[in-house]
This record gives structure tokens, C-alpha cells and sequence, in this order.
């Protein structure tokens, strides 16, 4: 009689820790990234009245005689599922889609947490906003720029940095040059001298004013004018590409004018272009529309005068039957601004267009790129050319140099996509939009707003418009997360069957990605919890009608005794 009253007891207290366990799942009903608990039951100990029996020759055999002890508690095993994602209005906050536990730190140990909801102290760390706890980071990200301490995890948030401005280095082209789109009109070429001529310093010179009168002519002569100066003119042929004969002249002096160094460049290329004068600049125009390989150059030299000549001409309008123009601000390591415009123009060949730099402030010359687009429509071939008397240039080189008016030179590559691939430029039916789409040069500036992205890196943008990441996320996965110990505040610690905790980051190693301004949300589900209170209390009832009935019993035999 006692085993029944023992085993209602045993059932009366395994039934109230289902109650228990299912009572706290509802309570964190909507608790951040609450993991549910599931409780299973295990028989106890039987009490074995006797033992099994084998066959004999003339007989069967017979089982054990066993009476169970009642019920006991198996396990209470932590429902690791994920809950539902919702989006929320801080940048900070994140998830996990997918496997893994943030991690943070309380100065002594490394906790685990699938609830994002991160904030930035006092002092700038990033931290658990309930516990204060400081999140932790992964790799060196953030490093390089002075955002992160080498040697700490802990991120840092650096609202109150400036970042050092950073030279461009690369130009990224995209879109689309149409495989058949002409212009109304084909554009004529049109170049323009990077030099303005002026009487004063500030005045335009026009075509009649004389050489001499010009405000950067300078003289050692007494008389104040000079002779026996030589003018060199180089070119490229607008047809060929080829260079043209130098042509060099020795009879102009300081008397002479602005006109009469025009004609000389119209000499020099056999009547092709027309040399005029505009706003003290020299407009050359190819007499030719249509496509075009024309460029000047100039040059001045005297025994003792001087007469600046323009460095370099660059093109104010790009010839060609269709032409499609661009432009991008670029920066030098100072951080100063300048615009790199250029054009895309088709060529006389098949598949072939021209990339055209018309206007770099300060460059050191005008460059070509030859693009093969292939039959396959995508970008087959570069080559790249420069104003050196050789259109043929040098071969599959992507770069060219700029020197600015700081002094200092930069080396920017002109990303045009992956030969073969569909990466960059395409030639297919439509409209040319083909642009330059980005570049990875910025000013100084200070942070104004972080985001955190799927692959769990703090993006910060910063006011100069430049996006840096600023730390990257670790993530902890385990061989078994259902085995990690809860703490208190939504924390994870590790125990003895969970495994070590494998440090890595989101979508890397079995790792789920990340989702910024979002919050895993509780993974229980109600209409189960009701089911199981309802299991719970059946349970209970039945257990202790069991308590009663061995009481009755017991009650019915002492009256026997009596």
C-alpha cells in the first residue's frame, strides 16, 4: 500500500514541475528571444516480486513480477527554436537568423544572449542594455582606422572621432553602353586649354592681343620684347591616332598676336581643326564630326623669356555618333574635392568604345581607354593610352595618375568589371547608362549614424558621406546550445555538455546572418502551454485521487483491526 502512496506523491510533484515549467514559459510569453522548456518524465525505480523464469522441457517460462515506484523528473530541456523576427527603431538592436548567440562580457566572463538589444554607455562601449554587460567583437575590423583597441573585444562606438580624409584609389563603372542608339545630332570634338590667357591677371586676353602683352610673358630684353622664340605643336590625328609631325615655328615674337599662334595650330594639323579664342582660353574644334582621337599640345622656349603655355587641353565635348558622359567627385589624401568627368564614346570598330577622361582639375594630361566589348557583350579587353604621341599605348593597364593642385599625386584604377563577366559594363539593346557609380575616397568626418548589416558589421556613416565598418560582431555557436545553463536577464552560460563555446561571425561557420534594427521575439507558443496546463492538472487530479483511494484502503483495513 505504501508503493501507491509513494507513487501519487512522486506523480503529484513531477506534475507540479510540469505546472511550474509551463506557468514560467507563459510568463516570458513575450520576453526577448525567450527559449521555452519542455519537461519529460522518467518511471522510477520497480520493485522487482519476482524474478523471471526460463522454459524448462516441460514447461514455458515465466516474466518478472515488478511493481513500479512511481514517476520522477527526466530532464527539463530548453526549446532552442528561433522565434519570429520583427523590426524595430534602433540601429543597435539586431538578431540572429539562424544559429548563434551573441556575446558579451561582465569584466570577469563571456556570456551568451540571442537578445540584441544593444546600446552605447558613457564612455562609448556598446553593452547589453539591460545588464550593462559590454558586447564583443570579432577579427580586426575597425582596427586600422583607430576605432578599436588591438588586444580588447570590447566595441567601441566612436561618436566623438574624425577620420583622417583618404585619396581615391579606385573608380567603379557600371551600366549599360547601348549596342545601337545614336545621337540626333553626332557630336563634334571640342578641346579646350586648361590655361586661361589673360592681359592683367584677371582680364581675358582675346585673339589680338599680341604675345607679348599677354600677363605671364616675361622678358630679361631691355626693349621689353623679344624674338627668335620657338613654338613646338604635337598632336594626335583625329583619324588614326597616330602622332602628328611636330610642327615647331621660329618666326613669331612678342609682337606678334594671339591669332597668329592660332594659325599655327591649324597649320600644324593640315587645316582639320579651327583654332579660335574664347574667354582666354583656345578652343580647338575638329572640322570633322563624328568620332575622334584629336589632342594638342604646346610648348614655348626662349633663351631668356618665358610664356606659359597651357599644360594640357582637355575636351569640352566628346565626338561621336552616340556618347554618353559621366562624372564623380575623387579626393586626394588631403581630403580636397575634384571632379573626374569623362565619356564613353562608340569607335569606327565594331564592339569597340572609347573611355574618354575630358576633365580632371589639375591632371596631368587627357587619357583614352580602349573597351573591347566582344560579341558576348560584356567587357573582353582594356588598353589603356595616353596624350604621349603614341595612341597605341601600353597593354591591360587600369590606372592612371592625377596631379593635383596640392602636389600630390594619386594613382586611381578605373574599374570597367571582369573581363567576360557581367560584373561592370554590358553592350546590349536600350539606352547607354553607363556611369561611375562609385569610389572610395572621402574627406575628414565625424560619425553621425551606425547600422549594423547582415554579415554582423557596425556600419558607420559618417558626415563627409563615407560608410566605414567600425567593429564586426562575434557570435558563439555550440555542439549542443540545448545543453547551455540559464542565468538570469536573458543569458546563456556554458556547461559541461554544451561544448566550448566557437568563436566566429554572422554566415561564417554554421553561423545565421545577422538583421539590424530587428528583435527576436519569444519562442513559445500559447495554444501548447494551454494544452500542457490542462495535461498538468489531469495529471495532478489523477495522482492524488490515487493518494486518496491508498488512503481509503488503509482507512477500511485499520477498521477491519478494530
Amino acid at each position: 500500500m505504501s508503493i501507491a502512496l509513494n507513487a501519487g506523491v512522486s506523480g503529484l510533484k513531477a506534475f507540479q514541475t510540469m505546472l511550474d515549467v509551463s506557468g514560467n514559459n507563459i510568463a516570458n510569453l513575450d520576453t526577448t528571444a525567450y527559449k521555452s522548456s519542455n519537461v519529460t518524465f522518467a518511471e522510477l525505480y520497480s520493485q522487482t516480486i519476482s524474478s523471471a523464469s526460463g522454459a524448462t522441457a516441460n514447461t514455458g517460462g515465466t516474466n518478472s513480477v515488478q511493481v513500479g515506484t512511481g514517476v520522477g523528473l527526466a530532464s527539463i530541456s530548453n526549446n532552442v527554436t528561433q522565434g519570429d523576427i520583427s523590426s524595430t527603431n534602433n540601429n543597435l538592436d539586431c538578431a540572429i537568423d539562424g544559429e548563434g548567440y551573441f556575446v558579451v562580457n561582465d569584466g570577469g566572463q563571456d556570456l551568451y544572449t540571442r537578445a540584441g538589444t544593444f546600446t552605447v554607455d558613457e564612455d562609448g562601449y556598446m553593452v547589453d542594455s539591460t545588464t550593462g554587460y559590454r558586447v564583443q567583437r570579432t577579427g580586426e575590423t575597425g582596427e586600422a582606422q583607430g576605432f578599436q583597441t588591438v588586444g580588447s573585444s570590447d566595441i567601441v562606438i566612436p561618436y566623438d572621432s574624425i577620420i583622417e580624409p583618404n585619396a581615391t584609389s579606385s573608380v567603379t563603372m557600371s551600366g549599360n553602353l547601348s549596342k545601337s542608339d545614336t545621337l540626333e545630332t553626332t557630336q563634334t570634338q571640342v578641346l579646350g586649354s586648361n590655361y586661361t590667357f589673360t592681359t592683367d591677371g584677371s582680364t581675358a586676353a582675346t585673339a589680338s592681343t599680341t604675345l607679348g602683352a599677354l600677363y605671364n610673358a616675361s622678358t630679361s630684353s631691355t626693349s621689353g620684347t623679344w624674338e627668335n622664340c620657338t613654338f613646338t605643336i604635337n598632336g594626335i590625328d583625329r583619324d588614326t591616332g597616330s602622332a602628328i609631325t611636330t610642327h615647331t615655328i621660329s618666326t613669331l615674337d612678342s609682337t606678334d598676336t594671339v591669332q597668329d599662334l592660332l594659325d599655327e595650330i591649324e597649320t600644324a594639323f593640315g587645316t582639320d581643326v579651327t583654332a579660335t579664342m574664347s574667354n582666354g582660353k583656345i578652343i580647338v574644334t575638329d572640322n570633322t564630326s563624328g568620332y575622334s582621337l584629336l589632342d594638342v599640345d604646346i610648348a614655348f622656349s626662349h633663351a631668356t623669356a618665358t610664356l606659359d603655355m597651357p599644360a594640357y587641353f582637355e575636351i569640352t565635348t566628346v565626338g561621336g555618333e552616340e556618347v554618353q558622359s559621366t562624372s564623380i567627385s575623387v579626393y586626394d589624401s588631403a581630403g580636397e574635392e575634384y571632379t573626374l568627368s569623362g565619356a564613353y564614346v562608340r569607335t569606327d570598330t565594331a564592339n569597340s568604345w572609347d573611355f574618354v577622361i575630358t576633365s580632371v582639375v589639375a591632371t596631368n594630361g587627357t587619357e583614352v581607354y580602349d573597351l573591347a566589348m566582344g560579341d558576348t557583350r560584356r567587357v573582353s579587353g582594356l588598353t589603356f593610352s595616353a596624350t604621349d604621341g603614341s595612341y597605341a599605348g601600353t597593354t591591360d593597364t587600369e590606372s592612371i595618375t592625377i596631379a593635383f593642385t596640392s602636389d600630390i599625386s594619386a594613382a586611381i584604377t578605373l574599374d570597367f568589371g571582369s573581363e567576360g563577366s557581367f560584373d561592370g559594363l554590358t553592350q546590349v539593346a536600350g539606352e547607354s547608362t553607363a556611369v561611375a557609380s562609385d569610389q572610395d575616397g572621402y574627406a575628414s568626418g565625424s560619425l553621425s549614424s551606425v547600422a549594423i548589416d547582415s554579415s554582423g558589421n557596425i556600419v558607420g556613416t559618417f558626415s563627409n558621406g563615407a560608410k566605414l565598418n567600425i567593429a564586426t560582431l562575434q557570435l558563439a555557436i555550440f555542439n549542443n546550445p540545448s545543453g547551455l545553463d540559464r542565468v538570469s536577464q536573458n543569458l546563456y552560460t556554458t556547461s559541461a555538455n554544451s561544448g566550448i563555446a566557437i568563436e566566429t561571425s554572422a554566415g561564417v561557420g554554421g553561423a545565421g546572418n545577422v538583421k539590424g534594427s530587428s528583435l527576436e521575439g519569444s519562442n513559445v507558443e500559447l495554444a501548447d502551454e494551454y494544452v500542457t496546463l490542462i495535461q498538468a492538472q489531469n495529471g495532478y487530479q489523477a495522482n492524488a485521487r490515487t493518494i486518496q483511494v491508498a488512503n481509503d484502503v488503509l482507512k477500511e483495513l485499520t477498521n477491519l483491526i478494530r
